[in-house]
């Protein structure tokens, strides 16, 4: 039962983060600890759980597709968008410092660990730098404003989706590049269900294919792309550094001068905030043997 506790509150995490546009739910995943056994997951819905669908064998496909991780993780993330999507918009509009500052804590903390995870070499540092000069670049891109058809709203999907699950990338912000980011966001908020089906189905298509290719890299280059994939994290902080205007990196006071009130403390207290809520995280399994202990 600790484990699907675990596993909600690690979607709860994602699902907060999949909603700002510059951090994403897969570096979340990625630091707490469950991001190589999501693609599993992911990855296992295949022919094979096709050919157990179909022979009624329900409770080996459930085993076969690792179903109440995912069930777990998925009723967290959507519990998460669904709730939050109206306070992140609010904190996006009028706090956006403290906001940025809070998911540049969760990743300055989760640092160590995530470098802690590979066996370092020439090669994997160079793949690092790569991985931070790729998350640079996706973050220069600029935004562009389109009156979407349906369809776009399926390859809307299709794309952010595949970003949501690389660590490091926004889905959000992808969608935000595209013009897409407030026509699917107004639908969310306004619970418009057919709009919502086409993203849905764009982002099992997406999420199908690409989990694929990153759970196979991972199996045959396990701390190569564990070493790519920290870059591309570190690289973020570049887009989600909370004194930016047009994406320009400012500091805080010349932020003050040009843009608005430069929100220094409560951002530091956000930091703070951000470092305090991953190191929760990154300890739960601890925090429940503690309690289970205590209980008994």
């Amino acid at each position: 039962m600790k484990n699907y506790f675990q596993w909600i509150i690690k979607g709860l995490a994602m699902g907060a983060a999949d909603v700002v546009p510059g951090v994403s739910g897969g570096t979340l995943a990625f630091i707490l600890g469950i991001y190589e056994r999501l693609l599993a997951a992911i990855s296992s819905i295949d022919t094979a759980a096709v050919k157990l669908l179909l022979k009624g064998r329900f409770s080996a496909l459930w085993q076969h597709i690792d179903g109440t991780f995912l069930l777990c993780l998925f009723s967290g993330i959507l519990l998460s968008i669904f709730s939050l999507a109206n306070v992140i918009s609010y904190l996006l509009e009028h706090r956006p410092v403290p906001l940025w500052a809070f998911f540049n804590g969760l990743i300055l903390a989760s640092l160590p660990v995530l470098l802690r995870s590979v066996s370092w070499s020439a090669a994997r540092l160079l793949l690092l730098v790569l991985g931070i000069v790729f998350a640079v670049a996706v973050g220069m891109l600029a935004p562009v404003q389109l009156q979407p058809a349906p369809y776009m709203f399926f390859l809307a999907g299709a794309i952010a989706i595949c970003a949501m699950i690389l660590p490091g990338i926004s889905g959000s912000f992808i969608l935000l590049i595209l013009g897409m980011y407030a026509p699917i966001m107004l639908a969310v908020t306004e619970l418009r269900f057919t709009t919502l089906a086409l993203v849905a189905a764009g982002c099992l298509v997406g999420l199908l294919s690409f989990s694929r290719l990153l759970n196979w890299l991972l199996k045959h280059f396990h701390d190569a792309t564990l070493a790519l994939l920290t870059g591309v994290v570190i690289g973020a902080l570049y887009r989600i550094w909370p004194w930016q205007h047009n994406q320009q990196v400012l500091s805080p006071w010349q932020y003050q001068q040009l843009v608005a009130n430069h929100d220094l403390l409560p951002a530091i207290m956000a930091v703070i905030a951000g470092i305090l809520v991953i190191t929760l995280l990154l300890n739960l399994e601890r925090l429940f043997n503690t309690a289970e202990n205590g209980a008994r």
